[in-house]
């Protein structure tokens, strides 16, 4: 009797089970964020992974002895690392004796024996040895282009000597905030291995930081021991290109590097960088070691920098004296930013719903705030109007409006904005109103009157102003009688709101859907009231049909000085405040903020700094 049979179906099925498991296990590992995948320690972090040490060394070879045994004894985990040596020729000096010409060719022979002699087994040794004098400036800005996004550049100048730890620190923080997307921001450039050392602005004071913190983000640019980004980094190149031949110059008032940039000119390349950086509001991560200590320290020895050699001012990290775990890198948004003058800034803070706008608000840490309005005003008269901001000390202020670009750019920077496009939305989630098919005047509208309104009800009295004027002092005064709520200039985009019961009782949803009509009714019409159709106009219309309305009523002598219609005294106005039509040609309006004192020629002033495109056939300025 022959055994029986057990049916192949069931098998089958179990076999195409287990097989669609496997096939979606494997899927769903191959397709989970990247970051996760990049965080082994013992592999480079994908495929296309490229770390490039960049040396540059000239004619100091004892110097360069030791950068290269440095570079040699570091923890590379395995991983492929190349090593390229741009050798800097010899500069002939006019008269040179034959003997003094020898021994400059037998100095660079020496060099040259010296890096073929040396044994590099992590990955590829090449070497660059110039036909003629290139100078720092060179060696930094022509020693790597990127060749793909993937491609990172550590510089490391012959002086330099670095810990056994560098590489395994620097991947570490490679694989955190660049390639994991949680950690990711656009304007990191990079990473300095040396301690920091001073204020850049503010005349150069030594840098003052808490002893609890590791890591943080600086915009100062760090020459011993940089990391490299690729995007930025072609960035940069192709704006110097740029700015060098069109005979720029590379000057921020205010900042250190200004001096060097007089005393050395185009021998050195950080005036340029560090320009580049200000002009974008890029950062740079940074260390903070106890006790001086850090991942590369420079020896100082004479060169381009130093006419004799100084010595380290830091002591170089080893596996014994290391405080800080590799694993337990911050989260990005827990780090802290500071600008070129390290004052605190406080990048990506961007409305996209009311209570964001919230927590903006207290951010400020002031009673009244002042919301101002970009709509229709250009990027030059923005930026001069928040460096007269600035100037007279008003920090507590949103950005509403303007170009995306732009909102993005100062965002970047730290400046609070309201992304308009994404309130939109959540005015339709919060009021059930759909402007999505509503013009963008009318958008306008029902962004403004409803930030006002949030305001209000978060407790803040508020100062409405429009980019086409500049407060002359750092607080408008409160209202003269203070039984009033209201203060509106109608011939200008001006108006104040206080915090009170019947001010909220007064600008309600109800009130908002009137503003947004009157706008309406008015579209089209070949009505006077037509080239008046600002929003502060618009309220007040509505306003005066509100019988319990207490409002305070500005007219343009109230305000200050409009430009291109004589002169006003400034102490007869009330608020003291330079304004002008939006209608006004920018030259005109530049020509007379200059003629005030109120206009720098491409202003961009950030905590104190003036960043100025000056020309080299404009003498003087």
């Amino acid at each position: 009797m022959q055994p029986k049979r057990r049916p192949l179906l069931p098998l089958l099925f179990f076999l195409s089970f287990a097989a669609l498991l496997l096939f979606s296990f494997h899927s769903t590992t191959s397709s989970s964020s990247r970051s996760s995948l990049l965080l082994s320690e013992n592999h480079n972090p994908n495929p296309r992974f490229t770390f490039i040490i960049k040396l540059l060394t000239f004619d100091r070879i004892d110097s360069l002895r030791r950068c290269l045994r440095s570079l040699a004894a570091a923890d590379y985990a395995g991983d492929r690392v190349h090593l390229h040596v741009l050798v800097d020729h010899f500069r002939p000096a006019n008269g040179s004796s034959a003997p003094s010409v020898d021994r400059k060719l037998e100095e660079s022979r020496r060099i040259l024996d010296l890096i073929d002699r040396f044994r590099w087994v992590h990955g590829e040794k090449i070497v660059h040895y110039r036909t003629a004098n290139a100078g720092l400036q060179a060696q930094w800005l022509e020693g790597w282009w990127p060749s793909s996004d993937d491609e990172f550049a550590f510089v490391v100048e012959d002086d330099l000597e670095l810990s056994p730890l560098y590489y395994k620190f620097l991947k570490r923080l490679i694989l955190k905030y660049y390639y994991d997307p949680a950690n990711y921001d656009a304007s990191i450039y990079g990473a300095s291995l040396q301690r920091p050392r001073f204020v850049a602005g503010k005349k150069g004071n030594k840098l003052q930081l808490s002893s609890e913190t590791r890591i943080f983000l600086y915009q100062m640019v760090g020459t011993w021991g940089q990391l490299l980004f690729p995007k930025p980094w072609k960035e940069f190149r192709l704006w110097y290109d740029e700015h060098k031949a069109k005979e720029i110059k590379p000057i921020l008032q205010g900042m250190v590097t200004t001096g060097w940039y007089k005393r050395f000119g185009e021998r050195i390349w950080t005036p340029w960088f560090i320009k580049f950086i200000h002009s974008r509001g890029y950062y740079n991560l940074y260390t903070n070691f106890k006790q001086e200590r850090a991942l590369s320290i420079s020896h100082r020895d004479a060169g381009v920098n130093y006419g004799k050699t100084v010595g380290p001012d830091s002591s170089l990290l080893v596996d014994e004296s290391l405080d800080f775990s590799l694993r337990e890198l911050p989260l990005l948004r827990n780090l802290k930013w500071y600008d070129f003058c390290f004052a605190q800034t406080h990048p990506g803070r961007i409305v996209s719903n009311f209570d964001q706008l919230r927590s903006i608000l207290h951010s400020l840490k002031q009673k009244t705030i002042f919301v101002i309005s970009l709509y229709q005003t250009t990027e030059r008269i923005a930026r001069n109007l928040i460096c007269n901001l600035e100037k007279v000390g008003l920090v507590n202020f949103i950005l509403l409006g303007g170009s995306p670009e732009l909102l993005i750019d100062l965002a970047r920077r730290g400046y609070p904005v309201v992304d308009t496009s994404q309130l939109v939305s959540s005015i339709r989630q919060v009021k059930s109103i759909d402007l999505e098919h509503e013009t963008d005047i009318i958008k306008a509208i029902w962004i403004k009157a409803t930030t006002v309104q949030k305001c209000l009800e978060f407790g803040y009295d508020l100062w409405l102003i429009d980019g086409n004027m500049i407060p002359g002092s750092g607080l408008l005064p409160e209202l003269p009688n203070p039984s009033y709520d209201f203060a509106i200039a109608k011939n200008a985009e001006l108006l104040f709101v206080k915090s009170s019961p019947s001010s909220l009782k007064t600008w309600n949803d109800d009130y908002i859907h009137k503003v947004a009509a009157e706008c309406k009714s008015l579209t089209g019409t070949n009505s006077p009231e037509m080239e008046h159709k600002n929003f502060a106009y618009l309220a007040v219309r509505v306003l005066d049909e509100n019988a319990g309305a207490r409002l305070w009523r500005l007219d343009d002598s109230d305000i200050g000085v409009k430009l291109g219609h004589g002169t006003m005294n400034h102490t007869e106005s009330k608020l003291n405040m330079v304004f002008w039509d939006q209608e006004m040609a920018l030259t005109s309006v530049q020509r007379e903020l200059d003629r005030s004192g109120i206009w720098t020629v491409i202003c961009n002033l950030i905590f104190g700094l003036v960043y100025q495109d000056i020309w080299y056939t404009r003498p003087n300025l």
